[in-house]
C-alpha cells in the first residue's frame, strides 16, 4: 500500500461511494485510511489535510456505530483547526465531539470538550467561549456532577470580569456557591459567596453586594465562616468610607486564598471607588427608603 497520504485519502473515498460493482460501503477500511492519512499528514506538518482527514475518519466512525472513537477524531480535528486559528471550527468540532461523547452516556468528557474549545476561544471570541463554559457546567450539573464543574463556573465568571459584566459573574459565582453546597464543599462555597460580593463591590453596586450578603448569610455554614466575616468588614468598611480598612481587607489572607481575578479586583477596590459606590447605592434608594 503506498504511505502517499493523498493517494490513501483518494482510495478511502472510493471506498465509501456506492458504484456498480460496489454495492456497499467500505467504511471500515476507509476509516483505517482516513486515519492513517491523517497521521501523515500531521508528520509533514500539512495541518488542513489532516484535520480534513481526522473529520472523514471520525465521519468513518460513525458509521460503524463507534461514537466514542468519532469523538476522538473530532477533538483531533478541533485543535489543528486551534493551530489554524480556524476558530468557528475549533467551537464547531468540539461542540460535535461534545454530542458524540453525550451519545455515549459520558457527561464528563462531553463536558470536557466543551471546556477546551471555551478556553480556546477566550481570548478570540469571549461571548462564544461564555456560551461554551455554560453549556458545559450545564452538562455536569444535569448529570449531577457538579462538583466537576466548579473551575468552569470560576473560568466563565473570569471571563465575565474581562469584559466588564460583573452581575454575569457574581451570578456565576452565586452558581458555584449552589454547587459546592450540593457537594457538602463548604470552602468552596464560602469563598464562592464572598467573590460574587467583591464582584459586586468592584461593579460600583454597594447594595447588590449587600443584599448578596444578606441572602448567603441565611446559610448556615456561610454565617459561620472566615468568608462571611471578612465580607461584613468589606461591607461596614464602605458604608463608612474607610478606605484604609477596605485595603486591609484586600490584603487579608481570607482573600489572598480566593481565585486569581478576584484578588486583582479586591486589590483594586479602594482606587477612588467608595464615593461612587455609595453614590450608586443611595441612588436606588425609593422615597420608603427616605422617610
Amino acid at each position: 500500500m503506498s504511505s502517499d497520504p493523498e493517494k490513501m485519502m483518494s482510495k478511502a473515498d472510493k471506498m465509501t461511494k456506492l458504484t456498480l460493482t460496489r454495492w456497499s460501503a467500505d467504511w471500515r477500511g476507509a476509516t483505517e485510511l482516513y486515519e492513517q492519512a491523517a497521521n501523515g499528514f500531521r508528520a509533514s506538518n500539512k495541518y488542513e489535510r489532516a484535520k480534513v482527514a481526522l473529520e472523514k475518519a471520525s465521519q468513518g466512525q460513525v458509521m460503524q456505530s463507534s461514537p466514542w472513537d468519532a469523538a476522538k477524531h473530532m477533538e483531533s480535528a478541533a485543535a489543528l483547526a486551534q493551530k489554524l486559528s480556524i476558530w468557528n471550527e475549533v467551537a464547531d468540532f468540539y461542540r460535535k465531539a461534545s454530542e458524540l461523547y453525550v451519545e455515549c452516556g459520558r457527561a464528563q468528557p462531553a463536558s470536557d470538550a466543551l471546556g477546551k474549545a471555551a478556553r480556546a476561544l477566550e481570548e478570540v471570541k469571549p461571548e462564544d467561549a461564555i456560551q461554551l463554559y455554560t453549556d458545559a457546567c450545564e452538562i455536569l450539573e444535569e448529570d449531577g456532577r457538579d462538583q466537576m464543574a466548579f473551575d468552569l463556573y470560576r473560568a466563565c465568571a473570569s471571563v465575565y470580569i474581562k469584559l466588564e459584566k460583573f452581575a454575569d459573574a457574581a451570578t456565576f459565582f452565586l452558581r458555584l456557591g449552589v454547587a459546592a453546597d450540593k457537594c457538602d464543599a463548604t470552602n468552596s462555597q464560602c469563598k464562592a459567596y464572598l467573590s460574587a460580593i467583591i464582584v459586586y463591590l468592584y461593579g460600583h453596586d454597594l447594595k447588590q453586594a449587600e443584599k448578596c450578603y444578606n441572602d448567603c448569610s441565611q446559610i448556615d455554614a456561610f454565617l459561620k465562616s472566615d468568608q462571611n466575616r471578612t465580607a461584613s468588614r468589606l461591607l461596614t468598611a464602605y458604608n463608612e468610607g474607610d478606605i484604609e480598612e477596605i485595603k486591609k481587607v484586600a490584603c487579608s489572607s481570607t482573600v489572598s486564598n480566593l481565585d486569581h481575578a478576584i484578588i486583582k479586583l479586591a486589590r483594586k477596590l479602594p482606587t477612588g471607588d467608595v464615593t461612587a459606590v455609595q453614590m450608586n447605592a443611595g441612588d436606588d434608594l425609593d422615597e420608603d427608603d427616605l422617610t
